[in-house]
């Protein structure tokens, strides 16, 4: 009995460890890193294995806040501007955010997105990505709504990972100032000349 307790602190205090206090305190995983196999679910609420995912192809995995947030709707909106050229480079996108599927269905219509959403509803991926942070308050009500009661108050550094079919990262991008991102141009710079 006393070994389950000392396990249950350990394996509690090893998942509040993965939370940063704020953007700036974020700890991503690293280039050369290959991203945990935690299972997400698309805007049809169907079950994939991220590892399954970018076994298909080279992948840019991205990280956005949410459907409600405006800068990141202008940043999906810009990335699927650049996706022809991005798949041309035989790439594919896969975007997470906290947003329930239901949700992606929602911004992938609105913002005619044509790449894959997927939900983290609960932060799984965010904390093993190591960009995930405690949301300030204000945010709360927002996130819980957003994805139907999963999130407990955290929200991913907007960060943008290039991997290779191993889930390797090749190339990472995260910035704690949700107000700036990678640019299509210069991501698609960047997979042009990583191989």
């Amino acid at each position: 009995m006393k070994a389950l307790i000392v396990l249950l602190v350990f394996i509690s205090s090893t998942t509040i460890a993965q939370v940063a206090k704020s953007p700036e305190e974020v700890s991503p995983l690293l280039i050369g890193q290959q991203v945990p196999d935690i299972s997400l679910k698309s805007a049809d609420a169907q079950e994939q294995q991220l590892r399954s995912l970018v076994s298909e192809k080279p992948t840019i995995l991205l990280f956005y806040r949410g459907g409600w947030c405006p800068y990141c709707n202008a940043h999906l909106s810009e990335i699927q501007e650049a996706e022809e050229a991005i798949i041309e480079q035989g790439y594919q996108i896969l975007a997470i955010s906290p947003d329930a599927p239901a949700n992606l269905q929602t911004t992938e219509d609105d913002k005619q997105i044509h790449y894959q959403l997927y939900s983290d509803a609960d932060g799984t991926l965010m904390k093993a990505m190591g960009i995930a942070f405690k949301a300030p308050e204000n945010y709360l009500g927002l996130l819980e709504k957003s994805s139907e009661g999963e999130n407990q108050g955290i929200l991913p550094v907007p960060s943008v990972f290039v991997l290779d079919t191993n889930g390797n990262i090749e190339f990472e991008y995260v910035n704690p100032d949700y107000k700036t991102r990678i640019s299509g141009k210069l991501l698609l710079a960047i997979i042009e000349n990583l191989h």
